[in-house]
């Protein structure tokens, strides 16, 4: 009974594993199904949809760091390329090579230098803080970039492409940033030691 009573505790309260590998692979997968989530709460604008993905990319490079940020964005295209429908609009291979494709396919480039860039930063206070929000704007260019030359390659219209593809996306790109550096910054604590 007692044991029973130990083991309900601890889920109860959602004891992470004390073995580092296995607390590794919780974040991982922790971060693939919130950047699913982050997929199902989007808006379509256009040929491209305003979702949560950009700041559940930006929280796993700044939390879990450069390696597991970008596994747990690799491992979650996988999911989706497999065909299970985690992606904001359907599901498969196919969706990653479509008109979108290229803003998923960036989310693991993106997570790996957010977290990179992040790990260098040394100074705390308003300029780490100032700090760390440039190098998530610059983690994020990524996803840009990578979604303008698939919608490019799909319009044969690099203006038109960045017209639908990029430039009504800044603005909120820029505060999931300012929030994604707000919630790493509480949640900073409880995941060191995972890298």
């Amino acid at each position: 009974m007692g044991e029973l009573m130990l083991q309900v505790r601890r889920v109860a309260a959602l004891e992470l594993p004390r073995a580092l590998p296995a607390r590794r692979v919780l974040a991982v997968a922790l971060f693939v199904a919130l950047t699913a989530l982050g997929a199902r709460l989007s808006v379509p604008i256009g040929p491209v949809p305003v979702s949560l993905q950009t700041l559940v990319v930006s929280l796993a490079g700044l939390l879990l760091g450069a390696r597991l940020g970008a596994y747990s964005q690799l491992t979650y295209l996988a999911v989706g390329a497999a065909g299970l429908p985690v992606f904001a609009q359907g599901a498969g291979l196919a969706y990653l090579l479509g008109p979108t494709g290229g803003y998923l396919l960036a989310f693991p480039v993106a997570a790996a230098l957010t977290g990179w860039l992040a790990q260098r930063i040394t100074t705390t206070g308003p300029r780490g803080v100032a700090l760390l929000v440039v190098a998530t704007l610059l983690g994020t260019l990524p996803v840009f970039l990578g979604g303008w030359a698939q919608l490019t390659a799909y319009t044969g219209d690099p203006a038109r492409a960045f017209a639908v593809g990029v430039l009504p996306f800044i603005a909120g790109d820029v505060v999931k940033v300012l929030l994604a550096v707000l919630v790493a910054g509480r949640l900073r604590r409880h995941t060191l030691g995972l890298r």
